[in-house]
């Protein structure tokens, strides 16, 4: 067979490999699959000469072009923390359109994201599948069952797991892009609205059936340097602002002052030190709360005084963790959220402080997630219980407070998991005989740092050995939580109705708790 370019194709070559004869550069006009896994993304494009441009005008054009209907899950990523405004504008232009019962796959969701209550009870959003949530009208109104379908909590780590193994299918992906082009490239380092990495957007680009790049800094192309790229973008939008970066630094990202909270980051060092922890090619994470990032602080100390050079901090990134890079007391970081200026300006400066994907950190489903590279992890809790299980999704009083986060993410992996937290909050005792949600498995928790004592898992005998003649106050966690209950004036007995609000996944896919509907509305 002759073909376009005047060549004989012999047809027993067709026949076997199944190929048609070349007729023109855009002539293949019929639908072909692309596959970018046997288990997720499946997306018909059309074969031919690629449009010209990406660029849409507002973002009804792109409810329009992308074909966002009722029932399709949409997708956000957080790194814009509480200064986030794509949702809102997102979602209102989707309200206005009439389109209802929308699934909402964001990486995280926070207090500036309010309105979409008011969009739940119109049931505009029916579903809501988070890693991360704050305090606030959002959280309270899950917790009031006021969502048609009970809010999922997934790890950080199990997020991009879901993605990729299909589980969490994603219609249209959402991305704010601190500065992008008109073809797609864009990072997070640069613009008014930088926020230094985008990991967690990083799934949505690779997996969704169309990705859509939101931007208030459209550059010329190609924008430099690519953190997303092109390929995986279908429509690029320019808006007024996608957010405001003093957000960003929502919540507690300083050592903590408070001199009990000090104590105990104090005695967390010591007892790291103690250990063995403390050492040279030693890695940490902490997360952003005053106390981790005051215990960072004294292990800092400890490592000068000793001359160590670890090899790598991880996770969400403060202005503290990137003195220490400063001071060569780490060979690198290893981020996935910025949570100051301090530290969007060295992602952006230092070659040593690196961009990771969400699968890179946490996902049990890779060949090697960074994770179980982990030497310390410094944990929070809302409460925790006699076996050591945490709960840092609901409070005590039943009320959604945050998700899992990278919790039970970086508990599995590292070496030494340690619980830091005031044994008694609010006037009450926070070690509980049983968790009210369990997020983090106790098998997975090695120690509970508390101003009053220190607990070591019974499982952990090698610790116990390390610490029977230290001269921090080490003790059995049932007489911590005798101290505790002494200590609190306070008693929370929360009832429940059978109504299920919320399910917890744990970051393999497995449920490992739901959340009740409160007896009592807040």
């Amino acid at each position: 067979m002759i073909n376009a370019v005047g060549r004989e194709i012999p047809d027993e070559i067709l026949r076997k490999m199944k190929k048609p004869v070349f007729t023109g550069a855009y002539s293949q006009k019929k639908d072909v699959v692309i596959r970018t896994t046997a288990k997720s993304r499946c997306a018909a494009i059309e074969k031919g000469k690629p449009a010209e441009s990406k660029l849409l005008v507002s973002i009804e054009d792109v409810i329009e072009k992308t074909g966002i209907k009722d029932g399709m899950t949409i997708s956000f990523h957080h790194h814009m923390r509480n200064g986030d405004e794509v949702v809102n504008l997102v979602m209102e232009a989707i309200a206005k359109k009439g389109i209802k019962d929308i699934h909402i796959a964001a990486s995280g969701l926070f207090q500036c994201h309010e309105p979409l209550v008011k969009l739940m009870e119109e049931d505009v959003v029916t579903g809501i599948t988070v890693s991360t949530i704050s305090p606030g009208p959002l959280a309270k109104a899950i917790t009031n069952g006021k969502l048609k379908h009970p809010a999922v909590f997934m790890s950080h780590g199990g997020r991009p797991r879901a993605i990729e193994a299909g589980e969490l299918h994603i219609d249209v992906a959402f991305i704010s892009a601190p500065c992008c082009d008109a073809y797609g490239n864009m990072n997070g380092a640069y613009g008014k609205s930088a926020c230094g990495v985008l990991s967690y957007a990083y799934a949505d680009a690779q997996y969704a059936d169309q990705v859509v790049a939101v931007t208030d800094n459209l550059v010329e192309f190609p924008a430099c340097p690519i953190e997303i790229s092109q390929e995986k973008v279908d429509y690029v939008v320019q808006v007024e602002s996608i957010g405001n970066p003093e957000g960003i630094s929502f919540g507690p990202t300083k050592p903590t002052t408070d001199p009990e909270n000090l104590k105990i980051a104090d005695m967390t060092a010591q007892l790291l030190n103690e250990t063995g922890y403390i050492k040279n090619g030693m890695s940490m994470q902490t997360g952003a709360g005053g106390t981790s990032i005051a215990v960072a602080a004294a292990v800092g100390q400890i490592m000068k005084e000793k001359k160590i050079r670890g090899s790598f901090a991880s996770g969400g990134i403060t202005s503290y963790f990137v003195e220490m890079l400063k001071e060569d007391l780490f060979q690198g970081l290893l981020d996935v959220q910025c949570f100051d200026s301090v530290a969007i300006e060295s992602c952006r400066d230092n070659p040593r402080h690196m961009p990771m994907s969400a699968s890179q950190y946490a996902n049990p489903n890779t060949k090697g997630c960074l994770v179980n590279q982990l030497d310390i992890m410094i944990l929070g809790a809302t409460e925790i219980d006699v076996d050591f299980n945490v709960n840092v999704v609901t409070g005590s009083n039943g009320v959604i407070l945050s998700s899992s986060g990278g919790n039970n993410d970086c508990a599995a992996g590292a070496k030494i998991a340690v619980v830091v937290t005031n044994l008694v909050k609010r006037d009450m005792c926070i070690l509980r005989e049983r968790v009210t949600t369990v997020v983090t498995p106790g098998e997975t928790v090695d120690v509970l740092v508390t101003e009053y004592g220190i607990a070591v898992n019974p499982n952990r005998t090698d610790l116990m050995k390390l610490l029977k003649h230290s001269q921090l106050p080490v003790m059995n966690i049932h007489e911590l939580k005798a101290i505790g209950d002494q200590k609190a004036t306070k008693i929370v007995k929360p009832q429940f109705t059978d109504k299920i609000v919320g399910i917890v996944e744990y970051r393999d896919g497995s449920v490992i708790d739901v959340v009740k509907k409160p007896i009592q509305e807040f």
